[in-house]
């Protein structure tokens, strides 16, 4: 027996066996990569057509493309032979593990890819959500940033953001200020209304359509309320609230219209 052609048959057997899946392994590895690469490059596509926010592109690419480049690994090595279905549920075990310890984080990126997709609202809208009012200034993964009115920012939770009530200010383009404004019983009502009109449709900032109205709203205890309902653009809100506010006072006292206010008696008693 010729121990040399024994060990030379096997090596060559060897060789064979595990050069082809060697070979077939590095063809699926470039295959594989040249696949993943054209199907990153069009859900790209994907994304900015549907004006896709650039943080969530670039996350939701990233982990495509890792999610696809495990798979990948995972079928080169089940070519070359090793065994991958212990690979594969020691990484099912690990995303279980990590799922359940960042529940809170995961939340809250589902909000913030939920809010990136719908967009219920955009940088600079000025928007009222968990007892908060401020202009979006930043919009991330797991958190929205707004700049309150008094300057601060606010960081508020995408999860709690995206689960709760959002008025957006902006979106229309116009709003409503809604100022009530009391007066005596004895002022004339036609009267006070026409005063009441002037001063909407004399601001500069008013707009005459929607047209301003002023209406009766109520008689309370001492005053005479009229609902005065001017409208602007989200910009110059504030501007026409403050301006009206102050420019109704000038006009009602000009104009000799009393505006109510609580009065104290007191009552001396002689023993």
């Amino acid at each position: 027996m010729n121990l040399e052609s024994i060990d030379t048959e096997k090596w060559l057997d060897l060789a064979t066996t595990y050069g082809l899946k060697l070979i077939g392994a590095i063809l699926i590895w470039i295959i594989g990569g040249w696949i993943i690469k054209k199907l990153l490059k069009g859900a790209k596509v994907v994304m900015a057509k549907g004006n896709y926010e650039e943080s969530l592109q670039k996350f939701l690419l990233n982990l495509l493309g890792w999610s696809l480049k495990i798979v990948l690994i995972i079928v080169v090595l089940g070519t070359i032979g090793v065994e991958t279905t212990s690979f594969a549920a020691v990484i099912a075990a690990a995303g279980l593990a990590i799922g359940l310890a960042l529940q809170g984080s995961l939340g809250n990126f589902a909000g913030g890819v939920l809010i990136m997709i719908f967009k219920p609202f955009k940088i600079g809208d000025l928007i009222e959500a968990q007892g908060e009012i401020g202009v979006v200034k930043e919009i991330e993964i797991f958190t929205t940033k707004l700049t309150g009115l008094s300057n601060r920012e606010i960081i508020i939770p995408n999860g709690s953001l995206s689960n709760g009530n959002i008025i957006n200010y902006t979106v229309e383009g116009t709003r409503r200020v809604d100022l009530v404004i009391g007066v005596s019983y004895d002022a004339d009502i036609k009267q006070t209304k026409d005063v009441l009109m002037d001063v909407l449709t004399s601001h500069p900032k008013v707009l005459k359509d929607p047209a301003p109205s002023i209406n009766v709203l109520e008689l309370a205890d001492s005053s005479v309320n009229f609902a005065v309902r001017p409208w602007s653009t989200a910009d110059d809100y504030w501007d026409v609230y403050f301006g009206i506010t102050e420019n109704v006072k000038e006009a009602l006292d000009k104009a000799g219209i009393e505006i109510p206010y609580p009065h104290q008696v007191e009552i001396h008693k002689e023993a």
